[in-house]
């Protein structure tokens, strides 16, 4: 008879693929500037009224300002919740994901220089891509990433 699990069939996978392109925003949200909208200060010349039909007038720095705030809030709110469920997963599993993916030299880092050189004493690949793929499932489920389907289960 088998063992019965609450946890649903994942597809490893597109998991995984999921957690890298979470952390792939990651990186970009917090060490590539974004450029901020500005408003124009051209003026144009118009034979219509300045409000529209609505009688509601458009004011286009206020709309800018306040896409400006919301998206760097948003950007940084992002950031922090990815840090916080990096930091309560257990020491070696947040060691794997601070050192190979939440780096501004992530696309110089090769899994290989984790596992070998990184990780003190160094593990061997199998080690680590079973620590991985703990901390990919767990942040999966932290940041709700998580693709159930019919993959492989991780162990």
């Amino acid at each position: 008879m088998g063992q019965q699990s609450f946890l649903p069939e994942i597809d490893r996978k597109q998991t995984q693929a999921a957690v890298e392109a979470a952390l792939e925003k990651y990186r970009i949200y917090k060490y590539l500037s974004v450029e901020e909208r500005e408003a124009s200060t051209t003026a144009a010349y118009s034979d219509m009224p300045r409000s529209s039909p609505t009688n509601v007038t458009s004011d286009q720095t206020a709309n800018i300002a306040i896409y400006n705030v919301d998206s760097q809030t948003y950007r940084e709110e992002y950031c922090k919740r990815v840090e916080r469920a990096v930091k309560r997963m257990p020491k070696m599993e947040s060691f794997l994901i601070e050192s190979r993916y939440m780096t501004k030299e992530h696309d110089y880092i090769t899994d290989q220089r984790v596992y070998s050189f990184v990780f003190q004493p160094p593990i061997s690949e199998p080690t680590y891509r079973k620590i991985r793929w703990r901390a990919f499932y767990k942040l999966a489920l932290d940041l709700k990433i998580i693709v159930e389907g019919g993959g492989a289960r991780g162990s």
